[in-house]
């Protein structure tokens, strides 16, 4: 679905810098598993979009893949320009649920494994989060998963562009996450966003511009740990 607004181009109105970051001792792995045995009483903060169709509500999950190094890192994608959901955004792996899937982790690691080549050997579930539904109907839950390094990906290049890494720290500092809105047939939209400059692989520069969907799930992974 196209946009009708270059979120990028819109002005920023706030910044999160008063809120604490997740600190170090939270983002290790164990304190991740333990997090995730024994949940907090907390709320997501973003969990329904408001609708840009009226098709039917579809189940779908994804994958929040956490590289298990010293520092973890947070696996996307991003989306090649010629899909018909999100075209050219960032995006965790995952999609539609399909009748063979036993659960929403099942879809989230099936749809891994086909969009991005990523081998369920390699990765170790922790658990899922609260289901976010997206503007244009899928009802997601996210999966967050340790991945162990040492994995080759494939990426299937009908859906994938690039797969790239952004340190888990980053994501988890407001300082980081911007507010930006736009109005649309008179309704006024707020949602994230997350601009990372990385490195493409000649190590050039290279700005990636996280937002929406993703960027409220990220925000709902902060809550989780910071509460």
């Amino acid at each position: 679905m196209a946009l009708k607004f270059d979120p990028q181009q819109l002005p920023i109105h706030a910044v999160d810098k008063h809120l604490p970051a997740v600190p170090a001792a939270s983002r290790s792995i164990e304190a991740l598993r333990t997090r995730f045995n024994r949940p907090p009483v907390w709320s997501p903060e973003i969990q329904i979009e408001r609708r840009f169709n009226d098709r039917a509500p579809a189940a779908a999950s994804v994958l929040i893949p956490l590289v298990a190094r010293d520092e973890l890192g947070v696996l996307l994608t991003l989306r090649t320009d010629h899909l018909n959901d999100h075209p050219g955004q960032v995006s965790f792996p995952g999609g539609r649920a399909e009748p063979e899937d036993a659960d929403a982790v099942s879809t989230a690691m099936r749809e891994a494994q086909e969009e991005i080549g990523l081998e369920p050997s390699y990765v170790d579930v922790l658990g899922s989060m609260p289901t976010y539904t997206t503007g244009t109907g899928f009802v997601v839950t996210p999966v967050v998963a340790l991945v162990r390094p040492g994995y080759a990906l494939k990426p299937d290049p009908f859906e994938v562009a690039e797969v790239f890494e952004v340190p888990l720290a980053f994501l988890m500092d407001p300082a980081n996450h911007q507010h930006r809105a736009v109005e649309l047939d008179g309704v006024r939209r707020e949602f994230y966003t997350m601009p990372w400059q990385g490195q493409s692989d000649g190590g050039a520069p290279r700005d990636y511009f996280i937002w929406g969907a993703t960027a409220a799930m990220l925000r709902n992974l902060y809550g989780f740990l910071s509460a």
